[in-house]
């Protein structure tokens, strides 16, 4: 179907040089605009679709009592949380310590460049959200 919406302007120009009279060429053309729109607005609609069936999706695992449903989006959020601290704050630390007073192996840091861009998309929906209750598009108390 997309292959065929490619061709649509190449069809619009065909239609120029093969029918001569302007109310059937504009005839033509509308039927074809029509069509393209038509197949655009089912493509919209089918992705609507999805988005709206995983907004669903996400909602029962967020009300999920169970941990394995609904604990994941927390546990990510601790575990990039917990794993931020360690590399910029324990971890640094940890090895001036070690290297100044126990003369140990000093403890490895974490694959940040890994995890920055699951952390920094969790900060950017939550600052998406705050930034939504207090426009007032999401009530208070939700």
């Amino acid at each position: 179907m997309g292959a065929l919406l490619d061709l649509l302007p190449f069809i619009g120009k065909l239609l120029d040089r093969l029918i001569p009279d302007p109310a059937a060429k504009a005839a033509a053309q509308l039927q074809l605009l029509q069509l393209q729109q038509s197949s655009d607005f089912k493509q919209l609609d089918a992705d609507l679709q999805v988005q709206i069936a995983q907004i669903g999706v996400n909602t029962a695992e967020a009300n999920s009592p169970s941990l394995f449903k609904g604990g994941w989006r927390p546990y990510i959020g601790w575990a990039c949380g917990g794993a931020f601290s360690y590399n910029f704050i324990i971890q640094p630390l940890l090895a001036w310590v070690s290297s100044a007073f126990w003369h140990v192996p000093i403890p490895p840091s974490l694959d940040w460049p890994m995890m920055s861009p699951v952390m920094m998309g969790m900060l950017g929906l939550g600052a998406m959200r705050t930034y939504e209750r207090v426009s007032g598009v999401i009530p208070k108390g939700k």
